[in-house]
């Protein structure tokens, strides 16, 4: 791609954006350095490593990318011999454990079934080099300083030191709270001037004092001198620094002869912790844009929907369908100035570089776009004083070289084509360019305010008008794209709303050729026919919405009715088992009471005895409810036909026969409710007489007209659930034992999804993959309550 079209479309602040949201300057560096790709394979490639690092995002919102260095210089120093620093071989331990922080995320998100075989590849080409990293973090401490752990030489040698800095200080210590010896001091403080501890004397206390003088105020008058009390210990002590710094220089050449030894495996951890740094930037990015995956056509065709501009704050940019390439392979867009054409423009061209890239893009799923071999744009005002080139010879100097370079694969931007010279000439400029760039094959989008082009896009095969809307009662653009509607000339309405005279506008108006004036008609017709077609899908909309409404507000009462009858019926059971119960315990207490009394020595059992006891049986006896009542026989009508008015005799509800499933049962619609009803069960009330009917249209997902099979095949992972959620609640209604979801092989992430979303879902008792003449595993059969 030229880098002069990626600047024009502003693709380096796309790439600064991105930039933001990686962890480290690795996955900066790769931000800053990403260029669009024409190779249609590496494209592809590109997106599913994206998508992958999206799933980790969209499933754990975070990533451990923290502690990771650019590390390479240190590596590479220490390959050749150099010594590193503490700070550095604790940058290079901190990546070791970033590495093996990152390694230890991926892994385990295979064994929870998603999907991200680069990712785990990826991950292992991690070194864990468990044993560098502890070395180092022996040694060196997490303020990067050589730790007194690190040798059993340099904990003694530090221990010596401090023991004799201590010896040093208070010796100090005490000649400064000595009196006669304060009044020769310029403040009582101990201090160090050469790595040796001194105080401060006053100049004429000099030779009272003794000792070594290191250093003078600025001001002369006072002296830092080492006393000679302390010049031994001071010496012990400087050596002792010596041999502490010969064996922290030791250690630390050990350790970079260590990193030596495995640059290779550093270098390519650096690699792979850089790549998915730039992955997991991409993911976040994509996240902040509320960006989507589109997919790639390998035949130039793109169809962006509720396009955005990446740069726009999200609330203010104007999302615009844009379909470009299949027949339609130039794009002719007018309408006025400030109207949103090159911001069209921009976006599209702008959209298809992130694509190349392999970004998400600012638009809504199903978005497709068109992988370029080669992108050209002729946008904004290119004058060089330097050249002495006017605007319309800049832009024409751009002209010629895009003529030159242009084919079939090509994308090709031009904002306001002809501009700049005489109106007449630049149109058909305009014109001719147009007829050349199409003639070569390429894909090309044009923003032009010349009335001449308007006409262009009805007499040309593969040639379509758009426009950017106008609003001339806020006299404000809108910034909506309408494919198929040439822009028109808005000059004398906006004339009119500000106050101009109709005199003067009327005597303008006249002065506009007969064709003209027929254009703008036209032009007018379409707006007309279009805001039309768009409110009538509204109002659709809106009654699709009511109708969803109303189907989930049925299905609240369903689940609330089969809540409450579950309630009551365990209610009546555990009423019966009490009573059962009671009963039972009674009647135990009544045989033993009999038992007694055939045992009671010589005396027999007495007949008011044996009533009484009788008695108590039958009171023991549970009542149930209708239990006193004699039974009745069921009345049911033995020609019932569908369409009767019926009473179901156990629930005492109305309702009416809706399909005869065999001689003995039948299916009613009591309410809300379909059930198969036994035919003993049945009460006929009446039917209706046979009227005419003019058939209606059923809803989608009522009653029979829902199919028995959902194919997902092609969905989004999320958008699939959604739709197997709301069939699922449609087949139950509709009363379907089986049901078949067609999600196809693939890779069998939706496979696994769907099987997983059944075994939590209510109605599902069981599930089974289809069988050799049903689909096989690109099936799964769900058995429904």
């Amino acid at each position: 791609m030229n880098e002069r079209v990626l600047k024009v479309l502003e693709f380096h602040k796309v790439r600064k954006e991105l930039a933001k949201h990686a962890s480290c300057s690795l996955g900066k560096e790769r931000a800053e350095a990403l260029h669009p790709s024409s190779d249609f394979e590496t494209v592809k490639e590109w997106h599913a490593q994206t998508d992958e690092a999206a799933t980790v995002v969209r499933k754990k919102g975070h990533v451990p990318m923290g502690g990771v260095s650019d590390i390479r210089p240190h590596v590479k120093r220490a390959e050749i011999g150099g010594g590193l620093n503490p700070q550095e071989l604790s940058q290079i331990a901190q990546t070791i454990y970033g590495g093996q922080q990152i390694k230890r995320f991926i892994e385990p998100l295979a064994e929870e079934e998603i999907e991200i075989p680069f990712l785990l590849q990826l991950a292992d080409q991690i070194h864990g080099l468990v044993e560098l990293r502890r070395q180092i973090e022996q040694c060196i401490d997490e303020q990067g300083d050589v730790s007194d752990s690190a040798s059993h030489a340099l904990g003694s040698i530090r221990r010596n030191r401090r023991s004799t800095e201590a010896r040093v200080r208070d010796k100090l210590s005490q000649m400064t709270k000595s009196s006669s010896t304060q009044k020769m001091l310029s403040d009582t403080i101990i201090t160090i001037r050469n790595d040796r501890f001194v105080l401060p004397v006053k100049q004429e206390y000099r030779q009272s004092i003794g000792g070594l003088v290191h250093d003078q105020s600025s001001s002369g008058q006072t002296l830092f001198i080492e006393p000679q009390a302390v010049v031994g210990m001071n010496n012990e002590l400087r050596e002792l620094r010596l041999k502490e710094k010969e064996e922290v220089d030791r250690i630390l050449r050990e350790l970079s002869a260590e990193v030596a030894l495995h640059t290779a495996d550093l270098l390519e951890n650096v690699e792979t912790l850089a790549h998915f740094d730039f992955l997991f930037a991409k993911a976040f990015y994509g996240e902040a844009i509320k960006g989507s995956r589109p997919a790639l056509d390998p035949n130039g065709y793109a169809v962006i929907k509720k396009a955005r501009h990446p740069l726009l704050p999200y609330n203010e940019a104007i999302p615009s369908d844009i379909e470009l390439g299949g027949d339609v392979h130039t794009m002719v867009i007018t309408g006025p100035n400030t109207g949103g054409k090159t911001v069209t423009l921009k976006t599209f061209g702008l959209i298809s570089l992130m694509g190349q890239s392999g970004l998400y893009i600012p638009a809504q799923d199903g978005s497709t776009i068109a992988v370029f071999e080669n992108v050209y744009a002729d946008i904004g005002d290119e004058q060089s004083i330097e050249q002495s080139l006017s605007t319309f010879s800049s832009h024409m100097t751009q002209i010629v070289d895009i003529l030159k370079h242009v084919g079939t694969q090509s994308l090709v931007l031009f904002d306001e084509l002809g501009a700049g010279t005489d109106p007449q000439e630049g149109a058909a400029l305009a014109m001719a360019i147009l007829d050349e760039v199409h003639k070569k094959g390429a894909h090309t989008i044009a923003t032009t305010h010349y009335p001449e082009l308007k006409a262009y896009g009805y007499n040309r095969e593969g040639v379509i008008n758009a426009s950017v809307e106008f609003n001339t009662d806020t006299l404000k653009p809108t910034y909506r794209l309408l494919i198929g509607v040439p822009g028109r000339s808005n000059a004398f309405d906006i004339s009119r709303r500000l106050g101009l005279a109709e005199s003067i506008v009327s005597q303008a108006s006249e002065q506009v050729g007969t064709e003209s004036h027929k254009v703008n008609n036209m032009i007018l017709s379409l707006e007309e026919a279009r805001k039309k077609a768009e409110e009538d899908r509204n109002r659709a909309e809106e009654r699709l919405q009511e109708v969803q409404e109303l189907q989930r507000s049925l299905e609240t009462e369903l689940q609330d009715f089969q809540e409450e009858r579950e309630v009551m019926f365990q209610k009546a059971e555990e009423k019966a088992e009490k009573s059962l119960a009671k009963a039972k315990a009674e009647a135990e207490e009544i045989l033993q009471s009999l038992r007694e009394m055939q045992n009671r020595a010589g005396h027999g059992v007495k007949d008011h005895e044996l009533i009484e006891a009788k008695k108590r049986l039958e009171e023991a006896s549970p009542k149930l409810a209708g239990g006193n009542k004699k039974a009745v026989k069921k009345p049911r009508h033995q020609n019932l036909q569908v369409g009767d008015e019926v009473k179901h005799l156990t629930f005492g509800q109305h309702g009416h026969i809706i399909n005869k499933r065999s001689e003995d049962e039948y299916e009613v619609q009591l309410g809300v409710l379909k059930m198969k009803v036994s035919k003993a069960d049945l009460l006929y009330i009446s039917r209706p007489e046979p009227i005419e009917t003019k058939p209606i249209a059923t809803v989608r997902g009522r009653g029979p007209s829902i199919k028995t099979e959902l194919d997902l095949r092609g969905e989004r992972y999320e958008d699939a659930l959604q739709r197997l959620e709301k069939y699922l609640d449609e087949a139950m209604l509709a009363g379907y034992p089986l049901v078949t979801i067609i999600h196809g092989k693939g890779t069998g992430a939706l496979r696994k999804g769907v099987q997983q979303y059944a075994k939590n879902h209510r109605a599902v008792t069981k599930t089974r993959s289809g069988e050799a003449g049903e689909g096989g595993s690109g099936v799964t059969i769900f058995e429904l309550k």
